[in-house]
């Protein structure tokens, strides 16, 4: 990980083992081959990502406050990580494993079980819960992404501040779409919400 930061996407093992202080065919005796070593960086990388977004998945605070976390710890990994996000990007397209899609993966079933349960909780229908959940993380995980590239002027709380906004006007639309007008600066434990005529 620290080669990687140090050095960037285009990490080599040769400097990933000089960063660890040993010769490069020591490397290869934790180590199968490359695409071993590849695999275990993408792992710990999802575990890396999976802590940071551990503590958000318990139902607490109000919904516009779960966005905004949800979204900034998003941000705050990917600023923090941006060469090992491109590096995992990367080897995504050239490796065995796609360990960015199954990240976006395990966090749509996430939302998604937090979506179909609310939707269920209103009466609506729990069906737009999966899609939803897939097309938020899309939209989040790509304009995060491409800001890193090109920020044009855009900093990290105005980027926070803009996808929050989006995604709630999103889930706002779908709640009102099945006639459920959701408070969303009240906690979702008062669930302040009314039923439109």
């Amino acid at each position: 990980m620290r080669a990687i930061a140090r050095f960037g996407p285009d990490v080599s093992t040769e400097q990933i083992a000089d960063e660890a202080g040993v010769a490069r065919t020591r490397i290869y005796k934790h180590f199968a081959d490359t695409a071993d070593l590849q695999r275990a960086i993408a792992l710990r990388a999802a575990e890396m990502i999976g802590a940071q977004f551990s503590p958000l998945w318990g139902v607490s605070g109000t919904p516009r406050e779960m966005v905004h976390a949800t979204i900034g710890a998003h941000i705050e990994w990917l600023s923090e990580h941006r060469a090992l996000y491109q590096y995992l990007m990367r080897q995504s397209v050239t490796g065995p494993r796609d360990v960015v899609a199954d990240v976006k993966t395990a966090i749509a079933r996430q939302l998604t079980v937090l979506f179909e349960y609310y939707l269920g909780l209103f009466g609506a229908d729990q069906r737009v819960g999966e899609t939803i959940a897939y097309g938020l993380v899309g939209l989040v995980e790509s304009s995060t992404a491409r800001w890193l590239d090109a920020p044009r002027g855009i900093d990290r709380d105005d980027l926070r501040q803009l996808l929050a906004r989006w995604v709630w006007s999103i889930l706002d639309d779908t709640l009102r779409t099945v006639g459920v007008e959701l408070n969303p600066d009240s906690p979702l434990s008062d669930l302040d919400y009314r039923l439109l005529d």
